[in-house]
Order: structure tokens, then sequence, then C-alpha cells
């Protein structure tokens, strides 16, 4: 995971209508950047969910929110229209920002081994520096546990 105080890696990736979207587009907004294993699976469903139920706070506090997979753009407009999420999903299948951000690593599921995302958020502020990071971040408390950190309140 990137240390905070680091200055957030750029990258250009395709959204879900396949339009290049660079991060430092977003200069002059926070940017609640999160990674996540896969669409349409239960933890990464509520996750995405509990983001577009936060929007408009988020949006109060001068903040976006861009979720990044490796799955392609049509998997992520596909999620977005079923859940109705109001934020970016950025396609990453070569893995560009998931290992610049070193979010790609060895994770263990049923005794077995093998290499995925490791659901992670950071929080990019205005002048592009990480100023907010977490691994393992718990689904349902991730949009919350960001609300308050840019409300000062944790």
């Amino acid at each position: 995971m990137l240390p905070v105080g680091t200055k957030a890696p750029d990258f250009t990736l395709p959204d879900k209508t396949g339009t290049p979207v660079r991060l430092s587009d977003l200069k002059g907004k926070k940017v609640v950047l999160y990674f996540y294993p896969r669409d349409n699976t239960p933890g990464c469903t509520r996750q995405a969910c509990a983001f577009a139920a936060q929007t408009p706070a988020l949006s109060e506090e001068n903040a976006v929110v861009v979720g990044v997979s490796k799955d392609s753009a049509a998997s992520h407009l596909k999620f977005a229209e079923k859940h109705q999420l109001p934020f970016l999903l950025l396609s990453d299948p070569d893995l560009q920002a998931i290992q610049a951000y070193d979010v790609w690593k060895e994770k263990k599921l049923y005794g077995k081994v093998s290499m995925g995302v490791v659901r992670t958020t950071y929080v990019i502020d205005e002048e592009g520096v990480i100023v907010w990071a977490k691994e393992k971040v718990k689904p349902d408390e991730n949009a919350a546990e960001i609300l308050a950190f840019l409300r000062g309140e944790g």
C-alpha cells in the first residue's frame, strides 16, 4: 500500500463507456479512489452501493468517487446500470493503476493461493497527494469511514 503523503501516481483508464479518464484531470477535487476485486460479487456490490448512497454527502465535501477493478468496461456498464451507481468505474485489465497503487497481492482463499486485488481505498487531496489510505477495508463500512474522515470526524 502506498503511504500517506505520497504523490498519487497518475493513470489513464477507460470508464464504463470506454471513455479515457485521467486521474490528474480530477485535480482540484478530493478523489476517493477505491480498488475492488470484481463487479457483481456480494462484498463489491455492497461497497459500491454504500458509496452510491454517500455520493451526495461526499460531493458536499468536494469529493468524487472512482472505483477501479480488472473488469471490462462492458462489465462496469452492466454493474453501474444494475445498481444505479452515480460515480466513475474504471477498467484496469492490464493492472496499470492496480500495480501502481500496490493493491495486486497474494491472497489465500480456502487454502488456495492466488494473485488478486486487495480491497483498498485511498483519499487523494486537491493537489494530488494521498491523505488517507487503508487496505482490507470492510465493504459495509468503507463509505461512511471516508465521509467521517473528510468531515474531520475520524
